[in-house]
């Protein structure tokens, strides 16, 4: 987000009235903070100004102070606190912990968090939604060092083998926003210029609780050590940067001018106990031996062939075969670990298992990587293997489910629907219909022909012809026939029903999800057009959007990943809507993907190429 340098457009004073908007905005948003803590962001009696960038993001700020808070779409939808925010509130926003004050010199250098390295607690994931704004810390650090938002929820990331990309960093230590404020600071000694590391005052502080006065309370250690800076508090970067004793890239350094080696040596087992949480897990890991580990990894194949593996989904890469299938099926509190087992490498084992019959693979030289293409069901191992009825299961549905939702929160529904006019309201009452609601097509079709037999309007003679009294004929054709014409006597039956609907007011209804929108009047295409322009280059506009209940902004930001081109969304002159602009000529790329991810019909969708000659 910032890690390249964009000028601001403009810069100024948040109103009264926006000043209260934004509160209120970061209250909900962020549902951890007290009124408190949002007074210590936002101070009542201090003026807030925003600096509105070119990349449409809003950053706000205290006049005099620091940033707070950044909106990455400038519509209040996906605001941020920044590391100046998170280091006075630190519990703002959940946190991942790194396994590590190493892994942060990736997180600093600009990369985004992936799952391998998050240090995940004995009792398992946090729960977590797509979307939603995390922060990421480093082990002994109680201060935030980068905020962003999360690419799955944990359900998926679970089902993934907790492999993939975690969260997508917005904003870190060290990046062009922190840069660019004068006076910053780092809130503790831990933060160095290209690494973060635990604060060594609350290291130095438990250890010196621990040693004089024999307890396990951190709290009171912080309280009485030496160094006691708080989260927030400023430390001058020279000083910290010129210490040569913070200066070395190990992590677990401990000052012990202070301290007696006859207490050092008493400490050390508390401290190897609680250094890590993970410890557990790896002496867990190391109980099982190499059989273990390999009947382990035996019977979570066979388990996932009988329970997730379908046929339709082959050829598979083995890689989807292992995260996908393989891991979800292991026991609860089990690390499965393809290096610990004989085999060493996920493709010698799935070549073992080909040996012997069970499946059948081959090595794609272009990917260089196995791909599992069948599965022979009628094996001894596979005929005899009982499957377990396991908690991976109703994850499975869980996120099946909850990919349903998300499809059908994208797919689209209309419907065109009528309204009884003034002509036609009378046919509605001799036959006790509501004039005030609306009604499909078929259904007012009912309606007339209804009243038609309720009158008993069908010709003895013919059938197929209705003979019109004074109240259907009113109905039909009032108003519609020119002057000095006479009246139609009788009318076809089939041309009843297009008729009577033409005689009552046309509406639209569109669904998108649980979101329901009914408007006057017939539904209005979607319009996409490419011309050329200055330097005989492509542009298409795309308008309309706002009838089938989509949102320019996110539009525009998906079509800029899918075709890897800018785009722009502006307001239509004269007009209400905006219209989506995308650099180059992707017309019939732009309304298939239309058709495909939103469920938009092709009659719906208008396209004038000027381009072609």
């Amino acid at each position: 987000m910032f890690k390249k340098a964009v000028e601001a457009r403009s810069h100024q004073r948040l109103s009264g009235a926006d000043r209260k908007k934004l509160k209120r905005t970061v209250k909900e948003r962020f549902p951890r903070a007290s009124d408190a803590d949002i007074d210590t962001l936002l101070p009542p009696k201090v003026e807030i100004t925003v600096s509105k960038f070119q990349n449409r993001v809003h950053v706000y700020s205290v006049e005099g102070g620091f940033p707070m808070f950044f909106d990455i779409d400038g519509r209040g939808t996906e605001i941020h606190p920044t590391v100046f925010a998170l280091w006075k509130v630190p519990e703002l926003l959940p946190a991942f912990m790194l396994k590590g004050g190493e892994v942060s010199r990736f997180i600093i250098g600009g990369a985004d968090l992936m799952f391998p390295g998050i240090s995940v607690r004995v009792e398992g994931l946090p729960s977590f939604l797509a979307g939603e704004p995390w922060a990421v810390k480093v082990p002994g650090n109680p201060a935030p060092i980068a905020v962003g938002a999360t690419t799955m929820s944990s359900t998926e990331a679970l089902k993934a083998g907790l492999r993939g990309k975690a969260l997508r960093i917005t904003h870190y230590y060290r990046d062009l926003l922190w840069e660019s404020v004068e006076g910053r600071y780092v809130p503790n000694a831990g933060f160095f210029e290209d690494v973060v590391f635990e604060d060594p005052a609350l290291q130095q502080s438990s250890q010196a609780s621990d040693s004089c006065e024999g307890t396990t309370d951190v709290s009171n250690g912080q309280q009485n050590g030496d160094d006691n800076n708080e989260v927030g508090e400023p430390i001058d970067i020279t000083d910290v940067l010129s210490e040569p004793n913070y200066a070395s890239s190990s992590s677990k350094q401990i000052d012990v001018d202070n301290v007696s080696a006859e207490e050092i040596s008493a400490c050390v087992g508390d401290l190897k106990v609680t250094d890590n949480v993970s410890s557990e897990e790896s002496n867990d890991q190391h109980t099982l031996s190499t059989e273990d580990v390999d009947a382990l990894l035996d019977k979570c194949l066979l388990q996932a062939l009988h329970t997730t593996l379908k046929d339709k989904d082959l050829p598979m890469p083995g890689s989807t075969l292992w995260s996908n299938h393989v891991l979800p099926c292991r026991p609860s509190g089990i690390t499965l670990d393809i290096k610990k087992s004989s085999y060493k490498k996920l493709s010698k084992w799935l070549q073992a298992k080909a040996s012997i019959g069970l499946i059948s693979v081959k090595e794609d030289k272009f990917k260089k990587e196995v791909m599992l293409i069948s599965v022979n069901r009628t094996h001894a191992e596979y005929s005899s293997f009982k499957p377990e009825k396991r908690q991976v299961e109703k994850n499975d549905q869980i996120s099946d489910r909850a990919a349903n939702e998300s499809r059908s929160n994208k797919m689209l529904e209309v419907a065109e629907i009528y309204k009884p006019s003034v002509q036609v309201k009378s046919i509605f009452a001799t036959v006790g219909a509501d004039t005030g609601t609306l009604f499909s097509a078929s259904e007012a079709t009912d309606i007339v022909f209804k009243y038609i037999e309720k009158e008993n309007l069908v010709k003895p003679t013919d059938r197929s012809i209705v003979v019109l009294d004074p109240i259907l004929c009113d109905a039909l054709f009032k108003g519609a026939i020119k002057k000095g014409s006479k009246y139609p006597t009788e009318i076809h039956k089939k041309d009843v029903g297009a008729a009577f609907i033409g005689r009552m007011q046309a509406h639209h209804i569109v669904t998108r999800g649980s979101e329901s929108v009914v408007r006057k009047g017939g539904l209005k295409a979607i319009q996409i057009l490419t011309e050329r322009r200055q330097g005989n280059k492509k542009v298409t506009k795309l308008s309309g959007i706002e009838t089938f209940l989509l949102d320019g902004e996110a539009l525009a930001s998906e079509l800029q990943k899918k075709f890897a081109c800018s785009t722009s969304v502006t307001e239509l002159p004269g007009k209400k809507g905006h219209e989506v602009l995308v650099q180059g000529g992707v017309i019939d790329d732009l309304a298939k993907h239309l058709v495909e991810q939103y469920g938009i019909p092709k009659r719906y969708i208008e396209v004038l190429d000027k381009t072609r000659k």
